[in-house]
């Protein structure tokens, strides 16, 4: 009896101390920036302006907008929890191919960007990129497109403003959800400093909504995508199934090229 109560002891005192480091952890978790230095200079190979947000708390917000002179309109476009702008190349192409413009910002520490990285600032720094857009162009020529972890950013201001679209590529539910996927030996619902609710944000959502989803990603399950679908009121949204397809390089497939010249038509 005394030795199983010993090894009671120790997994959990074992259990208690992986879920402290997971929670003064997390942001490592979460987020996976790439830093660019100060005086990078980018290269999008068309017309573009670097630009800076000042945040009220400090944080200094670095984006892109390329100009293409669109009669469309503008792509205000939210990447995922690693790389940062430089990187996006491909994705400005793609969108301005469309006959967009486009505006890519850095979260907080990605890039050139600073700032505490909280989700709350996530949000107002968002906010204050969608402000920024808006001062160029008319709020019903505006686009929202989130990717992976930025589709919870993106769902988050189509909830709060009135873009003509939102496209969402590879969603999650919602992050806490996501967590306790990956994570299900944790509580993670109690431990989460990242939550992310899209799947609340998406039930304020009026503009038409376009999903893509691999059927093979393994990083945000396929029916993550779809139970995200399903909590969207209304019947202006489209789901797309990109079959095959993993979690990155959608673009590859022709499912998605199709459904994203719809999407954007």
């Amino acid at each position: 009896m005394k030795r199983l109560k010993k090894i009671v002891l120790i997994i959990s005192v074992l259990y208690i101390v992986i879920a402290a480091l997971a929670y003064y952890n997390q942001e490592k978790l979460v987020f996976m920036p790439s830093r660019m230095p100060m005086n990078h200079t980018y290269d999008f190979c068309q017309s573009f302006e670097e630009f800076w947000i000042n945040a009220e708390d400090g944080g200094k917000i670095n984006g892109v907008h390329i100009k293409n002179e669109s009669e469309k309109g503008v792509v205000l476009y939210f990447h995922g929890n690693s790389g940062n702008i430089s990187h996006l190349g491909h994705v400005a192409n793609r969108i301005t191919e469309k006959g967009y413009d486009a505006i890519l910002i850095d979260y907080r520490k990605f890039g050139k960007s600073s700032g505490a990285l909280t989700e709350n600032a996530i949000y107002e720094d968002a906010t204050l990129a969608y402000n920024y857009t808006l001062s160029k162009y008319s709020e019903d020529k505006i686009v929202l497109y989130g990717r992976s972890f930025g589709t919870g950013v993106a769902s988050y201001l189509a909830g709060k403003k009135k873009p003509c679209k939102l496209i969402l590529e590879s969603p999650f539910y919602s992050a806490v959800a996501l967590g306790q996927h990956r994570f299900p030996f944790l509580p993670i619902d109690w431990l989460s400093n990242f939550r992310f609710p899209s799947n609340e944000f998406v039930q304020k959502v009026k503009c038409p909504v376009f999903i893509f989803h691999g059927t093979e990603d393994r990083v945000i399950p396929f029916a993550s995508g779809k139970q995200l679908f399903d909590e969207i009121p209304g019947n202006n949204k489209k789901f797309y199934t990109i079959k095959n397809a993993g979690h990155n390089y959608l673009q590859d497939f022709n499912s998605f090229k199709i459904g994203l010249e719809e999407a954007l038509n």
